[in-house]
């Protein structure tokens, strides 16, 4: 019979892609544990959190985003962001990762949100990422709360 034939081998876009997803999840699992997610971030990663508002913007390397757009956020709260990952789909050099993060506001008050990141992978690191969140929740921990440092 004729036909194609059907290799056993996976695809390179197949194996890069769960790479970068392994890659993802690892970094999740550390950040739940405690440490930094952000460590997967190229020195020049471009971030951009969709959206409106003052933190709605592209960042140019890691150094602007952490200062620029983390910093703000992370300086009101009594500690880590805690994320609880729902979906991670990966898909050729891109991993798209659905979670909520908490955390408490320096005030005492809960920060609840829900995260959207698209992010795309080259050699094992995130080049650039695109964020939706709820900006307004955002904001009112950075409106409500003096940063700690």
């Amino acid at each position: 019979m004729g036909g194609v034939a059907l290799s056993q081998e996976p695809a390179p876009c197949h194996e890069a892609a769960s790479h970068n997803e392994t890659v993802v999840r690892q970094a999740f699992e550390k950040w739940e544990a405690g440490g930094s997610v952000f460590e997967i971030l190229s020195p020049e990663v471009t971030w951009t959190i969709h959206g409106s508002g003052p933190y709605a913007a592209t960042y140019v390397g890691i150094d602007r985003f952490l200062t620029q757009a983390a910093a703000p956020l992370v300086d009101r709260l009594a500690g880590p962001i805690t994320p609880v990952v729902h979906h991670v789909w990966a898909v050729d050099d891109r991993v798209i990762v659905r979670f909520d993060g908490s955390a408490t506001t320096l005030s005492g008050a809960p920060y609840r949100n829900q995260f959207v990141w698209i992010l795309t992978m080259e050699d094992g690191v995130v080049r650039s990422a695109e964020a939706f969140l709820d900006l307004v929740a955002y904001q009112e921990v950075i409106d409500g709360n003096e940063p700690a440092r």
